[in-house]
């Protein structure tokens, strides 16, 4: 047996393992708050069982009260005050659970002892089972204990949970899948698993999981999880003890909703938004021996520290995964996406120019190379002038291949256009408009491309099947970035197809808003991508009509701005949507998702909305210079900079952008239920690309259409046209 570790941490002389600890307290920022009461009742009854780096004695330690530490369950109880309070903290978790035996109880009812243990090998007069794994399953509040913070129904997170299989009565937390934003609008399902519970014997609280690292593993939210450990510690010191914990979590938002901002914060935040792409490992390099492409969904962990970091020459992967793990770590997704590569590219330049950094230079310009030359991208049939794919730019390059999203086609094509006038290059040129005239002569007479066209399909029908297809599809999700790319090809050529057909799109589509429009993950959404073509068809055509078109939109958009700057979600008419939320709590988890559950839920989409309205809002502003637009774009900028990730223990998400935040609770939070892409996750092109580059035009002050109008494209015209239609240079009859 030791002796008890009383000691707080930073008592002693700062050396060795104790400095150790006082710098993983510092990366933590963790702040513990007494109550009065707790001050000045001197060392509290409470004895804990626990390594010196869990959480939660971490956060007891830092106050000026002494908690008698030990490494054993058997100690912590031989050496236990009579009715003191006992913590058994399960730090061996998850390969191992907290090592309990009889002999520990038995001793504990000797002593009048109040107990917490968690993640137990043992619990007197019940059935444990072996450990089980959540995969979708949520944490939902069972009870009424901790009412009135927490009502029943009240949904957390547990992050990597591992938990104990048991049968208990009336728990106060279970785990669950369960559909909801804050609460499980369904109620319960009928299978449930405890996770927090009273033992029969009245002395004994339960948790079949490690609760006490809510810290590293970042559990959510924290308020919900600041008055479940009140509650707790509460409970084990039998009401005498009122001690409240408040915690900075490890990963946060930059700056709270009301602090001040510094002068140059949208120069930090592109440039540390720009750093997050090396800093997550982002660019694979030839020497990584191990790629994680053979995971499921192409989904493990980041490259390893000791990993080279590529120069952008094989590509960038897409980004992080929305599961968090015990450590506070996310996996990444080893994708070599076409679309998060083409953004990039345009993120980087912004950042070689403003901050004159060769190494984002080097990146940018050999990425476009991969995405044009180097990469099965633009390789195989779409490189063979008698295929039907040719000038086309394939999604992915493993299992994607040979799949066609026009939208992804656009934005790589539009993030490419950037960083080559950024950069000064006309290499990518003559494949940029190889895509531009692939994807038109794929769009049908009346201006809508299929939302997906795949490699063999097209070969077996030709793209005249496609080109002389009536189509119809109220989707600016799918067909608006498109329709930009149509409109600024046809700015640089003259050729009237480019602009009729997208001209009478865009107001069949005007027609049909928005009871019409087939919404993917919300209305909202679609409005946002929406406000680019609208704004570039009035830099190609100026009228009344189009204005008005583009106010519409923008107006409907900015009806829920929040004061904050957020732009709330919302969902579209019952049975446009594509992806709608969870209908039943066994539908959570199975496929693409809203990140609320119903209209009012306090939530931005900075993977589907957020992102492309700043864009859109500032595109807007700089074709009509009306101050609608660029009053909510300053919002918008001001509201992104307070919320981008800021994380000294995590420094590989440290300057990204997660897709949700909750925006009320000023928390990364929501319904995670997107199959894909979760609240957590962090999409390299999408979300940082976009919002990195118009962090990188205001400071330029230029739009996207300014900045790349004096384009050379135009040269290529002639005899890719010829290549690509033949002698079809007119519009077939409707």
């Amino acid at each position: 047996m030791r002796n008890p570790c009383s000691q707080r941490l930073g008592r002693g002389n700062g050396s060795g393992k104790w400095a150790s600890h006082i710098r993983l307290l510092a990366a933590l920022t963790v702040t513990l708050c007494c109550s009065a009461q707790a001050a000045e009742s001197g060392p509290l009854n409470l004895v804990v069982a626990c390594t010196p780096e869990n959480d939660l004695f971490r956060m007891l330690s830092a106050q000026e009260h002494e908690v008698p530490r030990y490494d054993s369950a058997s100690d912590a109880v031989a050496q236990a005050p009579e009715k003191a309070g006992v913590l058994i903290l399960a730090d061996a978790y998850p390969e191992q659970a907290a090592a309990l035996d009889p002999s520990v109880f038995d001793k504990a009812v000797r002593k009048k002892l109040r107990f917490y243990v968690e993640y137990p090998s043992y619990l007197p007069d019940l059935q444990l089972g072996p450990p089980r794994k959540t995969e979708w399953e949520r944490a939902v509040v069972a009870s009424d204990r901790f009412a009135p913070g927490l009502e029943r129904r009240r949904i957390l997170a547990i992050h990597g949970c591992r938990f104990i299989p048991v049968a208990a009565e009336e728990p106060h937390i279970v785990m669950a899948r369960v559909a909801g934003f804050d609460t499980a609008v369904y109620g319960l399902p009928e299978e449930t698993h405890p996770i927090l519970f009273e033992h029969p014997s009245g002395s004994i609280l339960v948790a079949t999981t490690k609760l006490s690292q809510f810290v590293t593993a970042r559990y959510a939210p924290t308020d919900a999880w600041q008055t479940i450990w009140t509650w707790i510690l509460d409970w084990v010191t039998n009401g005498e003890t009122a001690i409240s914990l408040e915690w900075t979590p490890t990963v946060r938002p930059s700056f709270t909703r009301n602090d001040r901002l510094p002068l140059d914060v949208e120069e930090q935040a592109l440039r540390r938004g720009v750093q997050w792409f090396f800093n997550a490992k982002l660019f694979p390099h030839g020497s990584w021996e191990d790629d994680r492409s053979s995971y499921k969904d192409r989904v493990g962990p980041e490259a390893e520290s000791g990993w080279i970091l590529g120069d952008g020459s094989q590509g960038m992967l897409e980004g992080f995964n929305a599961a968090i793990q015990q450590d506070g770590s996310q996996h990444v997704r080893w994708w070599l996406r076409n679309d998060c590569m083409g953004e990039g590219t345009m993120a980087l330049a912004f950042d070689a120019i403003l901050n004159d950094d060769q190494r984002s230079r080097t990146t940018a310009l050999n990425l476009g190379d991969f995405i044009f030359f180097d990469s099965e991208i633009t390789r195989g049939p779409r490189d063979d002038r008698a295929s039907p794919s040719f000038g086309l730019m394939s999604w992915d390059i493993n299992q994607s291949l040979g799949v066609f999203y026009g939208d992804d086609n656009a934005r790589s094509m539009l993030g490419t256009l950037t960083c080559a006038a950024l950069l000064d290059v006309d290499r990518w040129d003559e494949k940029t408009m190889r895509c531009m005239l692939a994807n038109l002569r794929t769009t049908g007479p009346l201006g809508f491309r299929a939302a997906r066209i795949d490699e063999k399909p097209l070969h077996a029908r030709g793209w005249r099947h496609y080109f002389e297809q009536p189509r119809e599809h109220y989707s600016p999700h799918y067909q608006g970035y498109l329709w930009a790319c149509f409109l600024w090809a046809y700015h640089q050529t003259g050729y009237g197809p480019f602009l009729e057909r997208t001209k009478n799109a865009i107001r069949m589509t005007m027609n049909a808003y928005p009871d019409d429009w087939r919404w993917t993950n919300g209305l909202q959404q679609e409005r946002a991508r929406m406000l680019l073509p609208l704004a570039w068809l009035v830099r190609v055509e100026d009228t009344p009509e189009h204005r008005q078109w583009l106010r519409r939109i923008a107006q409907d958009l900015l009806a829920l701005q929040d004061e904050c700057g957020a732009i709330r979600e919302e969902l579209g008419s019952t049975g446009k949507g594509s992806y709608a939320p969870p209908a039943t709590n066994d539908a959570y988890g199975t496929a693409e998702a809203p990140l609320i559950q119903e209209n009012g839920d306090p939530l931005c989409d900075l993977l589907y909305t957020t992102n492309f309205a700043f864009l859109g809002l500032h595109e807007a502003a700089a074709a009509t210079g009306e101050t609608l637009y660029a009053e909510a774009e300053e919002r918008l900028a001001k509201f992104l900079c307070r919320i981008q990730i800021r994380s000294e223990a995590h420094p590989e998400l440290d300057g990204g952008w997660f897709r949700a935040f909750d925006f009320r609770r000023w928390e990364y939070w929501a319904s995670s239920a997107d199959l894909g892409w979760g609240a957590w996750s962090i999409e390299s092109g999408w979300t940082c690309g976009w919002i990195n580059a118009v962090f990188g035009m205001r400071r330029l002050k230029t739009s996207l259409w300014d900045l790349t109008a004096d384009s050379a494209i135009e040269r290529h015209f002639d005899a890719l046209h010829s290549l690509l239609f033949g002698k079809a240079r007119e519009l077939p009859a409707n």
